[in-house]
C-alpha cells in the first residue's frame, strides 16, 4: 500500500463548501480522470456523517484500487479502515497516531519549512504536504507563502515522497513541477469547476509530462 505513494501525481482533496455538485461526485470524477489518491477532508459535518461519507469514498477508492486518505481524523480511519491520515502541526502528533493506526497505515504530516520535513522523515512519517507555496484562501491557517524554492531545497533534504500544495492553480503549475515536485495538490483550482474531471485531466497530464522532460 505504501508503495503506491511513489505513484502520486495528483493528489485529490474534497472541499463540500466549494464543490458545485457534491464530494461523493467530485471522487468519481478524479477517478474516472485516474487520480491515484483521495483525501477526504470535512470540518463541519458531525462525526457520524463524515463517518457514513467516508464509507462510501472508500468503497469507491478499494473498488478502483485508489489510496483513500482522512485528513485530521484518526478515528475516522479506524471507522471505515481507510488507508491513511495526513495531520497539521496542530492535530494529533504522529507518534500518537502511529501507536493507534499500527504499521501499515499511510501516516503523512504537514511541514512548512526544511527543519519540519527533515523531521518528518526522521521519525518515520510516509509522505510530508509542502505548504504553503502560494498564497492560499481555502486553508485560512496555512502560513505565510514558502515560494519555490522550498521545494527545490526539500526535494534535496528528504528521499520520503511529498507533495505540493497553497495556491496552486494551471498557470503556476509548471512553475511547482519544474522546481522539481512531482505530487501537487489543487482544492480550489478543480473543485470548484462545472467539470472537476476534465480539469484533473489538465493538471495530471501536466504533472505527468513536466516530470519526464
Amino acid at each position: 500500500m505504501k508503495e503506491k505513494l511513489e505513484d502520486m501525481d495528483l493528489y485529490f482533496i474534497t472541499d463540500s463548501n466549494l464543490t458545485k455538485k457534491t464530494i461523493l461526485e467530485d471522487v468519481k470524477s478524479a477517478i474516472r480522470a485516474g487520480v491515484k489518491i483521495i483525501q477526504y477532508r470535512e470540518k463541519g459535518e458531525s462525526t457520524g456523517d463524515m463517518i457514513k461519507e467516508a464509507k462510501e469514498i472508500g468503497e469507491l477508492c478499494k473498488k478502483n484500487n485508489v489510496l483513500f486518505i482522512i485528513n485530521d481524523r484518526v478515528d475516522i480511519v479506524l471507522a471505515v479502515d481507510a488507508d491513511g491520515v495526513h495531520l497539521g502541526n496542530k492535530d494529533m502528533t504522529y507518534s500518537i497516531a502511529r501507536k493507534i493506526l499500527g504499521s501499515k497505515k499511510i501516516i503523512g504530516l504537514t511541514v512548512h519549512n526544511i527543519r519540519e520535513a527533515v523531521e518528518a522523515e526522521r521519525i518515520g512519517a510516509d509522505y510530508v504536504g509542502v505548504s504553503p507555496i502560494f498564497e492560499t484562501k481555502t486553508k485560512l491557517d496555512a502560513g505565510r507563502p514558502a515560494g519555490l524554492k522550498l521545494i527545490k531545497d526539500i526535494k534535496k533534504a528528504i528521499k520520503i515522497p511529498f507533495v505540493a500544495i497553497g495556491g496552486i492553480n494551471e498557470n503556476n503549475l509548471g512553475s511547482v513541477i519544474e522546481a522539481g515536485a512531482r505530487s501537487i495538490a489543487a482544492i480550489s483550482a478543480i473543485v470548484t469547476k462545472d467539470n472537476v474531471e476534465k480539469e484533473c485531466k489538465k493538471f495530471r497530464e501536466v504533472i505527468i509530462n513536466d516530470s519526464i522532460k
